[in-house]
């Protein structure tokens, strides 16, 4: 456990270094994120990524089929549910950090409570303990009382909000924030994914991000074994200098690997207006091509409410897109999809690499 804010200068001259590049990074990141004028293309591209990664480090597996499924349809897998659940969670923290300008601990309460779809709250039964997946050794007890984990809680939230407590650089901070949160430990359930969303939501409150998309899950399930290592060096050898390196390389390779995606969700939109404009022009709109981009799966409805159509236009417009190679018509069950080809193939490509 770390006590905040510490009495200790953690400021090394390697660690001022690397947030240099890191927030170099998330500023570059910030920018371009606003090249894609509607937002929403941005979140739920990016969110329900997060999700699947986040949820991924938790053992919750699932597939970019049946999450772009998902995100049109009502029919999904417990192990989806669990996926969306994380979505309407940190969609839920972004809106109230944006209203309030504040973190918490009522915020994080919620958000863990989306994600489990319980409410059980602060754990106040004594018996968690952290264990070696592979050995079943116990490698971290952390605090057992209600008491000792809501002081715990109540300081973390305090230094979350309160910046004259400490001046040290925001990413800094972000990366003592996730560690102390992941060693409090609060929940029976969801800490992990919790505290991941607890790092995009910090930086969204201290304007570093206008949007949130700036997720960390896929590059810690890249480095999963480091990741848990660092975590445990910090409380057992106060390793603080590896462990904020560490969180700094994730800021700065993320947001670099972000700003890609973002430039070539921007270029496919381009090309899939040129396309419509030169092989469809009487069906060509601006909202058309946002449309098509909200989600890679589309359905009529989809039209029908964004471009107050008739079904039956709707449907006709879509065809035309299918034949022009832009969309991929599927049938589930009763119900037809619509697949943008291009932004699902990349997505898929994107996230694997």
């Amino acid at each position: 456990m770390l006590t905040l804010p510490l009495k200790k200068d953690i400021e090394t001259k390697e660690i001022l270094k690397k947030s240099i590049k890191a927030n170099s990074a998330i500023a570059k990141l910030n920018g371009v994120s606003k090249i894609i004028p509607n937002q929403m293309i941005l979140i739920n591209a990016l969110t329900l990524q997060e999700a699947k990664d986040s949820s991924e480090i938790e053992n919750i597996i699932t597939t970019h089929d049946e999450l772009y499924l998902a995100s049109v349809s009502e029919k999904f897998s417990k192990e989806v549910k669990e996926v969306i659940n994380y979505k309407e969670a940190l969609i839920y923290g972004y809106e109230q950090v944006k209203k309030t300008k504040l973190l918490t601990l009522n915020d994080i309460i919620k958000i863990q409570s989306i994600i489990t779809g319980n409410s059980a709250g602060i754990r106040k039964q004594i018996g968690t303990v952290l264990k070696n997946d592979k050995t079943g050794e116990v490698i971290y007890t952390p605090p057992q009382h209600y008491d000792e984990i809501m002081k715990l809680l109540e300081n973390l939230f305090l230094y979350i909000n309160d910046d004259s407590l400490e001046d040290y650089d925001y990413l800094l901070k972000m990366a003592l924030i996730h560690f102390q949160f992941e060693s409090i430990h609060p929940f029976y359930d969801g800490n992990g994914r919790s505290g991941r969303i607890l790092n995009v939501l910090y930086l969204v409150l201290k304007d570093l991000l206008e949007l949130p998309i700036l997720y960390l899950s896929q590059y810690i399930i890249k480095h999963k074994s480091d990741y848990y290592r660092l975590l445990q060096e910090v409380r057992t050898k106060q390793n603080y200098e590896e462990w904020i390196l560490f969180m700094l390389d994730a800021v700065e390779k993320t947001s670099n690997n972000t700003c890609d995606l973002i430039e070539s969700i921007e270029k496919m939109m381009n090309n899939t207006q040129k396309l419509v404009q030169e092989k469809l022009p009487k069906i060509y709109s601006k909202d058309l091509i946002e449309t098509l981009f909200l989600h890679p799966y589309t359905k009529i409805e989809f039209l029908v409410d964004r471009l107050k159509l008739h079904r039956h236009t709707a449907s006709k417009y879509l065809k035309e897109l299918v034949n022009i190679g832009i969309l991929k018509e599927i049938k589930i069950g009763r119900s037809i999809y619509f697949i943008n080809i291009e932004l699902f193939e990349y997505l898929k490509k994107a996230v694997n690499e």
